[in-house]
């Protein structure tokens, strides 16, 4: 079935120096030798793959002089035959190229097609395409290298080996119920057993990497709370090193939340300041206590700040809401008393910076950790996550049964859990799914 010809502009509509206009499909060159006029003796049904030519650019309305390369498939992106037109990257100018392009008999592609047909030719995964996306849209070190991993094709490896376990154990099955004569059921077991074990350990490795893959993909959300004037918001501009949230004397001037991202280690934690948690008569200061409850619910990690010098009933009204979530306890205004409490993580002064270091050091060892491995393999997708825990279901049912069910209904858990698998990589994935998938991308990609 012949693919019709689309393209779009690669680099994204903003002002820069080089702008690449894509073309996938049949006859992508057909479409190039109406637009492109090469400086050279090849014509553009001569051009070699994998070589850029030079020469002038047809563009809607205009000239352009740039660059023009062929990429054969399948041994392209998409795995169809590409044609990249290399032009200067005027916001104009790659408007008008794109124009003569369409003109010329291509449609204009929709969001993240390339990479859908890259897909759908076996160039790469369904998860490597999220980790494309991640990559694309990640605004973060970790983030990048949490994409990586699964555009590198690192997990759907993974799970291909506990897929092929689980194909081993359904064969052997398969045997033991084509030769039901040679009474092989308790050796069958014994097989499919030890396969399933190794299995559910593999899957169980993944789903245990779950947690820090999130973190590193997403970062840490922070909720930095206490009773109004305790230093909240001198605490949060000191992290961030700037003034991000006005500071007072007066109790109650945070009346919303205000939010800074931090950057650790490649990590990037969003802070959020909250309005001091108290009653309150004022509705808008009532509106920003109500958000302040909210966040304390979402936040991966609280700082729960008091002021040294006032400690009080209110302070441990807040303690006890907050106590059994993941928090720091921090004393500040250190440089005004020298308040000790056995439950505090640390002590600070935001006006002076004193122990602000330590304080981001603390934030990142109890959420990400300090013998994490940055460069190491990790889930990041909670659509991963989903999927291999319904596998891990599966096999338990597997494992569970494994004595007291007849090797057919044993084979349809065990087919279950190869299904679930399967949408990682995209096997058996549905059409919502992957078009789902494929809607997060931009139009160039």
């Amino acid at each position: 079935m012949k693919n019709e010809n689309i393209a779009a502009i690669s680099t994204g509509l903003v002002a820069s120096g080089v702008a690449v206009i894509r073309i996938s499909g049949d006859s992508p060159l057909q479409i190039a030798k109406k637009v492109f006029i090469p400086n050279g003796k090849t014509s553009v049904d001569e051009f070699l793959p994998n070589r850029m030519y030079v020469g002038e650019i047809l563009a809607d309305g205009f000239s352009d002089y740039g660059m023009c390369v062929y990429f054969k498939g399948p041994a392209s992106f998409t795995g169809e035959d590409v044609v990249e037109i290399h032009s200067h990257g005027g916001i104009a100018v790659c408007k008008g190229v794109l124009s003569a392009v369409l003109k010329s008999g291509a449609r204009l592609a929709t969001n993240g097609e390339f990479t859908k047909r890259a897909f759908l030719n076996g160039k790469l995964s369904l998860s490597s395409a999220e980790g494309l996306i991640d990559m694309i849209n990640s605004q973060s070190a970790s983030g990048v290298r949490a994409g990586y991993y699964l555009y590198r094709e690192n997990l759907v490896k993974k799970v291909n080996e506990i897929q092929d376990l689980l194909t081993d154990a359904l064969s052997e099955i398969d045997v033991d119920m084509d030769f039901p004569e040679e009474d092989l059921t308790e050796v069958s077991l014994v097989n499919v057993k030890k396969r399933v074990d190794s299995a559910l350990e593999q899957v169980g490795e993944l789903i245990g990497t779950y947690r820090t893959g999130r973190v590193l993909k997403d970062g840490v959300k922070v909720g930095i709370v206490g009773k109004p004037n305790t230093g909240k918001s001198s605490t949060l501009n000191a992290l961030l090193n700037y003034d991000k949230a006005i500071v007072s004397d007066v109790a109650g001037t945070t009346r919303d939340v205000v939010e800074g991202v931090l950057d650790i280690n490649g990590v990037r934690f969003f802070l959020s300041d909250t309005a001091g948690i108290r009653d309150s008569s004022d509705q808008i200061e009532e509106l920003g206590v109500s958000l302040s409850k909210r966040i304390v619910e979402e936040s991966d990690i609280l700082l729960f700040i008091v002021d040294a010098s006032d400690f009080d009933e209110q302070d441990q009204a807040i303690y006890s809401l907050i106590k059994d979530k993941n928090h720091l306890f921090v004393v500040n205004k250190t440089d005004v008393s020298d308040y000790k409490d056995e439950r505090a993580h640390l002590y600070l002064s935001a006006k002076t910076k004193s122990g602000v270091d330590q304080l981001r050091s603390a934030l990142y060892s109890n959420t990400v950790g300090n013998n994490i491995d940055l460069n190491g393999d990790y889930l990041c997708e909670e659509r991963h996550y989903y999927a291999l825990i319904n596998a891990k279901t599966k096999l338990l049912d597997a494992v569970n049964s494994m004595n007291s069910v007849t090797l057919d209904l044993l084979a349809i858990d065990l087919k279950d859990a190869w299904d679930a698998l399967g949408e990682i990589s995209g096997k058996t994935a549905t059409e919502e799914i992957i078009n789902n998938i494929f809607s997060k991308f931009c139009v160039g990609k």
